[in-house]
């Protein structure tokens, strides 16, 4: 089957996404890993990704952790120093793909108000074809029920859709339903695999 979208994820594909680096940088990596040992914090921003608001879902967590809460209300705070930076060449071959006619979607782990305060610093999030955002649809990858939303909105399943996705469950989830998939570890493999599906020229895709 002729492929008919193109499935961007962001995180890590489009937007670097790296809590604990940017912990690293402001309270040192020790004090770091005490506190993810600590702190269930990638739980807490799955509950964001799945909807639920996020300052209070950050503020309670600081108010459940007194000895850390400083250090968690910086997840809140400085969210947009973690969402950095942006990933050019992945940009790059979203735009390319949609001035060919390919429509490109996003399906993104990724909080209402987040997604929101993202998108006012990266414009290209408003640019997709269509959005497939967990906040809003309440659920996140890899249940399968994502991927099936996607298609009943789309009309589109199976190889007609190719998936870029930096986790390899993700991943294994949409190959599952027949999805064409790429494992991404850096743009320029993506890059490579468009070339190789007819989707993009080299020059395209550089």
């Amino acid at each position: 089957m002729t492929i008919k979208a193109v499935v961007f994820d962001i995180g890590n594909v489009l937007i670097e996404w790296q809590p604990e680096r940017f912990f690293d940088s402001v309270i040192g990596e020790t004090r770091r890993r005490a506190m993810f040992a600590a702190v269930d914090l990638h739980g807490m921003n799955d509950k964001v990704d799945m909807g639920h608001h996020f300052t209070e879902t950050v503020h309670a967590t600081a108010d459940a952790y007194p000895e850390w809460r400083d250090e968690i209300h910086m997840w809140h705070d400085r969210w947009i120093e973690m969402a950095a930076p942006v990933i050019d060449h992945s940009v790059r071959l979203m735009g390319a793909l949609q001035a060919k006619g390919m429509p490109v979607f996003s399906l993104t782990n990724f909080g209402i108000q987040t997604y929101d305060h993202a998108a006012t610093f990266y414009p290209f999030l408003r640019q997709f074809d269509r959005d497939f955002i967990s906040g809003h649809m309440g659920v996140i990858k890899p249940d399968p029920t994502i991927y099936q939303m996607l298609e009943d909105a789309s009309g589109l399943s199976g190889d007609a859709l190719i998936f870029a996705d930096d986790r390899a469950d993700n991943i294994t989830a949409a190959a599952a339903r027949g999805w064409r998939t790429h494992l991404f570890d850096g743009p320029q493999g993506w890059a490579d695999r468009l070339v190789a599906e007819g989707l993009l020229t080299a020059d395209e895709a550089a």
